[in-house]
């Protein structure tokens, strides 16, 4: 399989009829791309990047018409077939990113902002991802129209995504029967977060782990693991207890519906500050063995998307201050973010953080060079 960027995309269609395709697709793409690894985050800013950096595009391919205006841009953007673009990007990385054994992919979903049209009554759009912690890549995403929507959209995320021999983590919106189902189908494992959605199993769970802990879990098997961390004039304790579900099934009846149910876990999380104290459990079911240090660190590793993932397209791509929002336009340039940030993670060359590579792109052209390195 072709492992540059580019090639993923000759399948994609072209919305614009043939009097109007003056500048290619592929060009745009790299343009947008390119711009967004140099920090521009719209398409007045896309443009002036492409004027300006003309003779070093040029390098790469014919741009024999010179850059589209800014209006051209957006209207192909919001044309542009998500869907399709989105499978192309799924393609791409998952050629180019080793697959990791035992890897945790944590699916989450953040809320584009100001994404909403109060002109055509279009709500916020909300985009579910599939984050590799060992790679640290954005390996898909699927759009739904509001957080509600996550129970529909995993699935078709989760079809496109090869998880063989990986730990897939979602929170409580995503733990469903047929979920679970599909990832065993598709050879992963699971760690879901047990709430009140699934109301019955919850209670079966929180009552017998909590009195099994009250009584100091006598004549209750399990594996116990504790961590402490200090730092920044807190302390932070967690403890997590895992148990082999099918020894103590009888006690939680509803989990037998649950493909491949293996664990059921209780995370203990005690913060001590100078002046605050703060405790906190939470409930797991898992696929994986009853071993509470490998699922802790699962767990742990689900909540890493939010400083990962979804504060870095906030704090470095500005992502909730975007104001591109009509028609497909959102969810497309949110698949160009992604791209610009796993073509910045992947590159092990230059050392610094994502936003000063992203300063140093837009103010050498041999940096950008470097970073975009592979793509045609």
């Amino acid at each position: 399989m072709q492992a540059d960027l580019l090639s993923h995309f000759k399948t994609l269609e072209d919305p614009r009829i043939d009097r109007t395709k003056r500048y290619p697709l592929i060009e745009i793409i790299f343009l947008i791309i390119s711009a967004t690894i140099s920090g521009c985050e719209g398409w007045k800013s896309i443009r002036d990047f492409g004027v300006l950096k003309l003779e070093w595009l040029r390098q790469f391919l014919s741009y024999e018409n010179g850059i589209p205006v800014d209006d051209t841009i957006a209207r192909l953007m919001r044309k542009l077939n998500n869907k399709q673009f989105a499978n192309c990007f799924t393609r791409w990385i998952q050629a180019v990113t080793e697959a990791t054994s035992g890897d945790v992919i944590a699916i989450d979903g953040k809320t584009l902002r100001r994404s909403f049209n109060t002109g055509d009554a279009k709500s916020a759009i909300h985009m579910v991802s599939a984050w590799s912690t060992a790679n640290g890549v954005v390996l898909g995403q699927e759009k739904t129209a509001e957080k509600s929507n996550e129970i529909t959209a995993i699935p078709e995320l989760l079809n496109g995504l090869a998880i063989k021999g990986c730990i897939v983590t979602i929170d409580a919106m995503g733990c469903q029967k047929d979920i679970a189902e599909q990832i065993v189908r598709q050879q992963g494992d699971y760690l879901l977060t047990l709430k009140g959605n699934q109301e019955n199993f919850h209670e079966e769970v929180v009552s017998f782990l909590t009195l099994a802990k009250e009584a100091n879990f006598k004549n209750v098997e399990h594996d116990f693991h504790e961590e402490i961390d200090a730092g920044h004039g807190r302390v932070e304790t967690r403890r997590a207890y895992a148990i082999d579900f099918k020894k103590y099934k009888k006690h939680m009846p509803e989990g037998m519906k649950w493909k491949k149910l293996t664990s059921v876990i209780m995370v203990e999380t005690i913060r001590d500050g100078r002046d605050f104290k703060t405790f906190d459990t939470r409930f797991y079911i898992s696929s994986c063995k009853a071993s509470a240090k490998p699922l802790l660190n699962a767990s742990r590793k689900h909540w890493g998307v939010e400083n990962s993932l979804h504060w870095t397209l906030d704090v470095t791509f500005r992502e909730d201050e975007s104001r591109i929002r009509k028609e497909a336009a959102p969810e497309n340039y949110a698949i160009f973010r992604h791209i610009a940030l796993n073509i910045i993670r992947r590159n092990t060359s230059i050392d610094a953080s994502i936003k000063r590579k992203r300063h140093m792109a837009a103010l050498n052209d041999d940096v950008r060079t470097t970073l975009i390195k592979g793509l045609i």
